[in-house]
């Protein structure tokens, strides 16, 4: 089965975690094509912000506040989305959060963590899903990271978090496949966002948000499963996961002590 690349005159495009960061930077991005974006956050007057930057652009932002962890809500985000504005043909959830810089790792952030990058897109995913499954078409990105290919250190509940977000892309892909849609899975390295502002830890390649977007959007235009960049970073991270454990856990304490 041919699974649809969507473009603008095929339906809206929904962005999730769009305040700011990689969300934000991917919105204006789509608005440049010409794409009416809806665009979901917990804060509305940060979604306005984002809204109003689409001024003279070829496409429009249209802002629906909403809160990815509670199922309900999302539930109605579509629902509203839809009645107003038409199908949402793309969809990019993209809602995560990190820990706090000062703060140690305990259960209580794994929790919240997990709560948002993992459940909050399952969450947001099945909102939307069965709608494009009644279509029979449909595009869903969902936003991971390199992170998430194997276990770093200090990043024990993001990495877990997006180590599940890929695992159920890869699960999840089977039943899109069959249903029409296609499912993709956006991994990228390190992007300049508030979320790894003022880390101490080393971040290779790094990356501007808007640089990311245009990777992003060439990505859901190109099609394929993944969508994973620096191109530099993502190999090396690859052969990472090929990498036994001793001589795994050797490397990466070099890498953390030259962190420190």
């Amino acid at each position: 089965m041919s699974l649809p690349r969507m473009k603008p005159q095929d339906g809206v495009a929904w962005v999730t975690g769009a305040s700011s960061g990689i969300g934000a930077a991917v919105t204006i991005a789509l608005a440049r094509r010409g794409w009416t974006v809806a665009i979901t956050a917990r804060r509305a007057e940060a979604l306005e912000a984002i809204a109003r930057e689409a001024e003279g652009l070829p496409g429009r932002i249209v802002a629906h506040a909403g809160d990815v962890t509670d199922a309900r809500a999302m539930n109605d985000v579509v629902e509203t989305i839809e009645s107003i504005h038409g199908p949402v043909a793309l969809a990019f959830l993209n809602a995560g959060i990190a820990s706090a810089h000062d703060r140690p790792i305990d259960a209580e952030a794994v929790e919240t963590i997990v709560g948002v990058n993992l459940l909050g897109l399952a969450k947001s995913f099945f909102a939307l899903e069965p709608r494009m499954r009644a279509r029979h078409r449909g595009q869903i990105a969902v936003n991971a990271s390199l992170v998430g290919y194997r276990g770093l250190p200090g990043a024990a509940a993001y990495g877990a978090a997006k180590a599940g977000a890929i695992h159920f892309c890869e699960a999840m892909q089977f039943d899109c496949a069959v249903a029409g849609i296609r499912l993709q899975l956006v991994n990228p390295g390190f992007v300049e966002t508030p979320m790894t502002r003022g880390r101490s830890v080393p971040m290779p390649f790094l990356m501007t948000d808007r640089e990311s977007a245009e990777r992003i959007l060439r990505g859901f235009e190109r099609g394929g499963f993944e969508i994973a960049f620096p191109r530099r970073l993502a190999w090396l991270m690859k052969v990472l996961r090929l990498l036994p454990y001793p001589a795994y856990f050797a490397l990466l304490s070099r890498f953390a002590r030259a962190g420190r």
